[in-house]
């Protein structure tokens, strides 16, 4: 089934292109979901139109995403954990302290863009990875140190 994707969907294409899907996953994932419509008749004339439209929200959107991983590749967020006398740290820097963090600084993350394979367990300074889009990236510092007593 050809489909128009509304939004980006990971491992299928951007917004506003014409991908070809399976049935099954057009219908019941999808169409509900918003991410795309049916690219047959109205939608694929309108679609069509809107080029130029598009062309132009996409680069701005993307000039707005360079300019947030900029910023946050200056942020150097700070972490302070209980650690036990053997060196071992009680709990773990997650992805949603991190996101809470950013967040106290004015800058919106989700969940989906940290590219964290396993919750940082350790002492020491680290640099996370954000996938802002496929092809916009930034790196944040995440420096953890021992809480004091």
């Amino acid at each position: 089934m050809k489909v128009i994707l509304k939004k980006d969907v990971n491992n299928i294409g951007r917004y506003g292109e014409i991908k070809i899907v399976r049935d099954g996953y057009a219908r019941n994932f999808l169409m509900p979901r918003g991410l795309a419509e049916t690219a047959a008749g109205g939608a694929l004339k309108a679609w069509k139109n809107c080029a130029d439209k598009r062309a132009r929200r996409v680069a701005a959107e993307d000039d707005a995403l360079r300019e947030l991983a900029k910023r946050l590749s200056a942020i150097t967020l700070s972490f302070s954990r209980p650690v036990s006398v053997d060196g071992v740290m009680f709990g773990s820097v997650a992805k949603s302290d991190i996101i809470k963090n950013l967040a106290a600084a004015d800058m919106k993350i989700t969940k989906d863009m940290i590219r964290l394979a396993a919750s940082i367990k350790a002492v020491g300074a680290f640099e996370v990875e954000i996938a802002l889009k496929p092809d916009i990236t930034a790196s944040i510092k995440v420096a953890v140190s021992a809480q004091s007593k």
